[in-house]
C-alpha cells in the first residue's frame, strides 16, 4: 500500500497538477479501475478517485479512455458526479464525489426493501435517459457499476462500454467482450451472436436485460449465473410480472426500462412509495404552495418515522432543504420538528456546522409558532449546544417568551427552563431566571402558575443555597393558597419532592403551618396530598426532635438547695393533663409569694375590690379603731344594710372575688403587650417608722367613697351653715397623695385642722383617736 501511494505521488509530481490527495484504497469487483478515498487539497473536502495504470492494463486502455470521455460529456443526476480528471501517458485519474460500492451493502443485505426500491427507481430514470435521450447503450449494468453517495442515492458508473448507437464504430461492438465478467451478464442474443447483434434489436434491449439481473442481484444478495435469471425469489410480489418481462429471452418482447418505470409509477404500484415521492419533491420544496408543502411534509413525516428510510439521504439531501425552508421559505413548525428528528443522526461536527447556526438565527425570529416549535424541540438539541452558546445567545432570546402576550408562549418558555437549566450559570439562574419565574408565578393563567410551581420544584437543587429556602418557601406557600386546585396540589407535590432541602427549623416554623390548611381543603385531591406531605415533614421534625437535648439550661450549682432551683410552676407528669399543671401552678402561687406588691402609679397598692355597678358606692367614713400590735382595721362610722363591712388583717388572707378580665385582654394592643413583658416602673416608697401603723393590705378607692373629700366637705359645711349645697351635688375635693399612704392614714390627716396638717410632725402617735361625725350628714350627702 505504501509503495502504491509513493508511486502515485511520484507520477503526479512528473505529470500535470492534480489538486486531490489519495487516501485509502477501496475494494471493488469486476472493474478496470482502482478506487481510492481522497480529499481535495484546497479545502480538505471528501472525494473519491478512480485511477488507471496504463502500463499495467494496456489491453483495456480504450475502455478507460472511453469512460473518461463519457464522464466529461454526460451530466445527469443519476451518474456519478465528476470533479476533475487528469490523463497522461502513464495514468488516468478521475476525481468524483465521495462514493461507496453498492455491493458492500447488498452482499450483507443491509438495505431495507424501501431503500432498494428507491435506488432501483433512480437507476431506472438514469437508464431511461441514456437509452431514450442519449440514444446510447450502457452495456455494463450490474451491481459493480453502481455506487452510493453520502446521501444514500444510487449513482451509475461503469461507463467503459457506453456507446451511442448513432456511431458506426461504437466501442461496444469491439471491446464489449473485454469488459470484466461480461459473458455472465450478457443477454442471450449477445451470447449467441456477439455484440454486433445489438444493432438488430431495440436500443434498450441489452440494458433492460442487465437491469433485470440487477433487480434479482440486489434483492437476493448476489448473482450466481444465467440459471438465476427469471426466478422471483426475494423479489417483491408487485414487481414479479414486470421483472419477468425485463429478462425475456426475446429482445423484441423485452420490456423497456422506460415502460418499466412508467408501470411502476402508477398509483399503488411498486414505485408509488413515500420515499420516492419525497426524493422527487424535496429539491423544489421552497417553490411549493402552502397546501403542496403541507402535503409534502406529511409524506416526509411518514417516511421519517419508518425504520427503513435511508438515513444518509435525509442527512445530506433532505436536511439542507428543510433548513432553507425553515429559515427563508416559511416552512413552519412542522419543518422544525422534522429537522430536529433527522439531525439526531448527525455527528457532533456535522451538527455544529449545519444545525447550530440555523437554530441560533431561528430563535431571533418574532414568529410565535416558530418559537413554540423551537421550545418543543429544545430537548432534542440541548445536548449538542455548548453552555456558552446557551447562556450568551439562546437564553437571552428565550426569556422574551416569559412576558409574551400569548399564553402558550409563556407556558412553553416555563417548561423549557427544565431543559436549559443545566446549561445556565449560577448567576443567571439566581438572578434573571428567578425574576422571570416570579412573574409567571403570579400569571393570570392558572396553568402557567401551576407549571411555574412544578418548574421550581424540579430546579430547586440548581438554586443557590443563599436564596433557595427564601424563594421556595415563598413560592410554595403562595401556591398553597392558590384558588386553582391543581396549583395547590402541585405545591404540595413540590414540597414533598424538596423536603430534604429545608432545615428542620424551617420545616417546623414555616412549612408545616402552611401545609395544615390543606388538610381541610374542599378538594379531596388536595386533602389526600396534604396528609401525605404533612406526614413526611412530621416524621422528619420528630426525628430531629429526638436528637435534641432534654434542656439547654445549665446544671444547678453545688451547695444550692433543690428548692431554690426548682421552678415555681408545676411540671405535668405523664398522668397529669393540661389542666393538672395549671391547677398546681395556681396553688403554688400562695406558698411561693413573699414580700410586698409593687405599688402602682398613684402610690396605692392594687388590686382593687370590685363591686356590682347596681350597688351605690359606699361613703361611710372609715376611722381607725383600737388595733392590736401589727394590726389595722377599717371600720365605717355607720353601717348600711346594703354595703358589707370590709376588714383586713395581716394574719388572714384576703378572699378574692370573681372579676371579668376579658375586656382587659381585648383592649390590649401589641405595644401594651410588649410593655407588659418589660421591666416594672420604678416607684418611690416612703420609709415606715416604728410608730407608723402599716396596713397588711391597702386598696385604691376604685369607685368607693372618697373619705378624705367627704371630711373636707363636712368641715366646709360647718363653717358656712347658712348656704348648704343641694343634696347629691357635694363637690369632692381632690387631694394629691404621695408616697404609700393607706386609706386609714388619709382619713386621719383629713380630720385634723388645716393648721395641724400643715405643721410637720416629729412623731405620730401609735393609736390616734378617730374623729366622731354625724352619720346623718353622710347620708344626706349621698341623697
Amino acid at each position: 500500500m505504501d509503495f502504491l501511494k509513493s508511486a502515485i505521488a511520484s507520477a503526479i509530481a512528473k505529470g500535470p497538477a492534480f489538486g486531490y490527495a489519495f487516501g485509502d484504497r477501496v475494494d471493488i469487483d469486476q472493474s478496470i479501475w482502482t478506487l481510492h478515498n481522497g480529499t481535495k487539497r484546497e479545502d480538505g473536502s471528501k472525494c473519491s478517485i478512480f485511477s488507471f495504470d496504463v502500463s499495467a492494463n494496456k489491453s483495456k486502455l480504450p475502455l478507460a479512455k472511453n469512460a473518461l470521455r463519457k464522464f466529461r460529456t454526460i451530466r445527469h443526476p443519476g451518474v456519478v458526479r465528476v470533479l476533475d480528471t487528469v490523463e497522461t501517458d502513464t495514468y488516468i485519474y478521475v476525481a468524483t464525489e465521495r462514493i461507496e460500492p453498492l455491493g458492500w451493502k447488498t452482499r450483507r443485505k443491509a438495505l431495507a426493501e424501501g431503500s432498494i426500491t428507491w435506488g432501483l427507481h433512480n437507476l431506472a430514470k438514469t437508464l431511461r435517459f441514456i437509452n431514450d435521450e442519449a440514444a446510447s447503450v450502457h452495456g455494463n449494468v450490474r451491481v459493480s457499476s453502481v455506487f452510493t453517495t453520502e446521501s444514500g442515492e444510487w449513482k451509475l458508473a461503469g461507463l467503459e462500454a457506453l456507446s451511442s448507437m448513432k456511431e458506426d464504430d461504437a466501442i461496444i461492438y469491439t471491446y464489449g467482450s473485454v469488459v470484466p465478467d461480461s459473458g455472465r451478464y450478457a443477454p442471450p442474443e449477445v451470447a449467441k451472436g456477439g455484440w454486433d447483434s445489438i444493432k438488430r434489436g431495440p436500443i434498450s434491449a441489452v440494458d433492460s436485460y442487465d437491469y433485470g439481473i440487477l433487480i434479482s442481484e440486489v434483492f437476493t444478495g448476489g448473482f450466481s449465473g444465467s440459471d438465476q435469471v427469471g426466478k422471483t425469489k426475494d423479489i417483491p410480489h408487485a414487481m414479479h410480472n414486470h421483472y419477468k418481462r425485463l429478462v425475456n429471452p426475446n429482445p423484441k418482447l423485452r420490456l423497456s426500462i422506460a415502460h418499466f418505470l412508467e408501470q411502476g409509477a402508477r398509483p399503488g404500484s411498486f414505485f408509488d412509495t413515500p420515499l420516492i415521492q419525497l426524493s422527487d419533491g424535496i429539491e423544489n420544496l421552497g417553490l411549493k404552495t402552502e397546501g403542496e408543502r403541507e402535503e409534502f411534509l406529511t409524506e416526509l413525516d411518514t417516511v421519517a418515522q419508518s425504520d427503513d428510510f435511508p438515513e444518509e439521504f435525509f442527512k445530506v439531501k433532505v436536511l439542507p432543504e428543510l433548513l432553507k425552508s425553515a429559515e427563508f421559505g416559511g416552512g413552519g413548525p412542522r419543518v422544525i420538528s422534522l429537522i430536529m428528528r433527522i439531525s439526531q443522526k448527525l455527528s457532533e461536527d456535522e451538527y455544529t456546522a449545519q444545525i447550530t447556526p440555523v437554530v441560533v438565527r431561528l430563535f431571533q425570529s418574532p414568529d410565535r409558532a416558530l418559537r413554540v416549535a423551537l421550545l418543543d424541540s429544545l430537548p432534542l438539541m440541548v445536548d449538542h449546544l455548548s453552555q456558552k452558546l446557551v447562556s450568551d445567545k439562546i437564553f437571552p432570546q428565550m426569556v422574551t417568551g416569559f412576558t409574551d402576550l400569548a399564553p402558550v408562549v409563556r407556558e412553553q418558555t416555563v417548561k423549557a427552563v427544565l431543559v436549559v437549566i443545566s446549561k445556565l450559570s449560577d448567576r443567571v439562574i439566581n438572578g434573571e431566571l428567578l425574576r422571570h419565574l416570579a412573574k409567571t408565578a403570579n400569571d393570570e393563567q392558572p396553568g402557567i402558575r401551576t407549571n411555574t410551581t412544578i418548574c421550581l420544584g424540579k430546579i430547586a437543587k440548581n438554586l443557590g443555597p443563599n436564596s433557595r429556602t427564601k424563594v421556595l418557601v415563598a413560592a410554595f406557600t403562595r401556591s398553597l393558597r392558590d384558588p386553582f386546585v391543581h396549583a395547590r396540589n402541585a405545591a404540595l407535590l413540590a414540597l414533598g419532592a424538596t423536603a430534604d432541602l429545608f432545615s428542620e427549623d424551617d420545616c417546623a416554623t414555616k412549612i408545616l403551618p402552611a401545609i395544615c390548611p390543606s388538610l381541610v381543603d374542599k378538594e379531596k385531591l388536595v386533602r389526600d396530598q396534604g396528609n401525605k406531605t404533612l406526614d413526611l415533614y412530621l416524621q422528619r421534625v420528630r426525628k430531629y426532635g429526638q436528637s435534641l437535648p432534654d434542656s439547654i439550661l445549665p446544671p444547678p450549682e453545688t451547695g444550692v438547695p433543690a428548692a431554690a432551683t426548682a421552678p415555681r410552676m408545676g411540671t405535668p407528669s405523664g398522668e397529669n393533663t393540661w389542666a393538672g399543671w395549671a391547677i398546681s401552678s395556681f396553688t403554688n402561687k400562695f406558698a411561693g409569694a413573699s414580700g410586698q406588691m409593687q405599688p402602682n402609679a398613684n402610690g396605692v397598692a392594687s388590686p382593687p375590690i370590685s363591686r356590682p355597678t347596681s350597688v351605690p358606692p359606699n361613703s361611710d367614713a372609715v376611722k381607725p379603731s383600737r388595733l392590736s400590735a401589727g394590726q389595722t382595721r377599717l371600720v365605717p362610722t355607720h353601717s348600711s344594710p346594703a354595703i358589707p363591712q370590709i376588714s383586713t388583717s395581716a394574719s388572714a388572707s384576703p378572699q378574692p372575688e370573681e372579676e371579668d378580665f376579658g375586656d382587659d385582654w381585648g383592649a390590649m394592643d401589641e405595644e401594651e403587650v410588649a410593655d407588659a413583658w418589660g421591666a416594672p416602673p420604678a416607684t418611690k416608697t416612703l420609709p415606715a417608722t416604728k410608730t407608723t401603723p402599716v396596713a397588711s393590705a391597702a386598696y385604691d378607692d376604685q369607685g368607693e367613697p372618697d373619705f378624705e373629700g367627704w371630711l373636707n366637705a363636712q368641715a366646709q359645711a360647718k363653717k358656712q351653715p347658712s348656704k348648704p349645697l343641694p343634696k347629691g351635688l357635694t363637690k369632692k375635693a381632690t387631694a394629691t397623695v404621695t408616697g404609700t399612704k393607706s386609706a386609714t392614714q388619709r382619713a386621719i390627716s383629713a380630720s385634723k385642722p388645716q393648721s395641724a396638717v400643715k405643721k410637720p410632725e416629729a412623731k405620730l402617735s401609735p393609736a390616734p383617736t378617730p374623729a366622731q361625725d354625724d352619720g346623718d350628714d353622710w347620708g344626706d350627702a349621698w341623697g
